[in-house]
């Protein structure tokens, strides 16, 4: 299992804002009244999430993929001005782009002790994630990479059934603030990434044809994931404002020897998300 560095940083960077706000919250709760004082006394209790998630891959491609040629039959055969049968084409970068979504779910949580809880959130979350590829078409045979590439975007979009199961550290509460730390795992099942990679065009001879027109992924996964978050007692309910890192531990590439995935190794999925809930 490898992470990319810019997921652990942005995951380290999160805990470490998270306890420097530690000490100002609690101050800032000093000489307030407690509210719903019995509330973490009861054995389980249930709530809803609303979120908003940052999706994207983590890739890996093959080794010297740059020098890898690409017959026509790789490349769909779209009405693009920059396509041609008799050409060769060759991937110059592969770059992942996160884009946003939202997520919304409800909150089941069982108590194990006195700073403990396990939580299960059902949740649907709805994304996308884009591949910018820089591709250069050659009709010599050797590519000649000073010569001008065109760039040529897929984006996947997804909507996941998800069942986070988490364990949640909290802090002693301090009048109406406590932080915390979750850690867990997440079982996602993507309903919408293959519906959308084949398109129906007008072939050469005119007839009507599909074609897959996009990289696929597989619609399973399972996702570590950590975070950490602070909850506000309130008179009437506990806000929790979290923010968490998910990294997906399996490859999910539906390799369907395309031009897209013929120079990629493995594709994780990574997400970032902030989110509010209300118990």
């Amino acid at each position: 299992m490898k992470f990319n560095l810019l997921s652990i940083k942005r995951a380290l960077l999160l805990i470490g804002f998270v306890l420097c706000m530690i000490p100002q919250t609690l101050v800032a709760q000093s000489e307030k009244p407690k509210n719903l004082l019995l509330y973490d006394n009861q054995p389980y209790h249930f709530g809803f999430i609303i979120g908003f998630n940052q999706m994207s891959y983590a890739i890996k491609c093959n080794e010297g993929y740059q020098l890898a040629a690409h017959d026509a039959s790789e490349y769909p055969a779209t009405n693009e001005s920059y396509y041609n049968a008799n050409s060769t084409y060759y991937v110059r970068s592969i770059t992942p782009m996160p884009e946003n979504g939202f997520t919304v779910g409800v909150v089941g949580n069982l108590r194990l002790g006195k700073y403990f809880d396990l939580r299960l959130i059902p949740s649907l979350s709805f994304g996308t994630r884009t591949i910018v590829y820089q591709i250069y078409r050659d009709s010599s045979g050797v590519p000649d990479f000073d010569n001008i590439y065109f760039d040529k975007k897929r984006s996947i979009f997804s909507t996941f059934i998800e069942f986070p199961l988490q364990v949640k550290f909290r802090s002693k509460r301090l009048n109406n603030v406590a932080a915390y730390i979750i850690a867990g795992g997440n079982f996602k099942l993507d309903l919408a990434s293959q519906k959308k990679s084949q398109i129906d065009m007008i072939n050469a001879q005119g007839e009507e044809v599909t074609v897959t027109d996009n990289i696929r992924v597989k619609k399973t996964d399972l996702a570590a994931e950590i975070g950490a978050g602070f909850d506000f007692y309130t008179g009437y309910f506990k806000m929790g404002i979290e923010a968490k890192m998910s990294f997906g531990l399996f490859n999910i590439l539906d390799s369907q020897n395309l031009i897209y995935d013929s120079s990629i190794k493995s594709i994780q999925n990574r997400t970032f998300q902030i989110s509010f809930t209300f118990e």
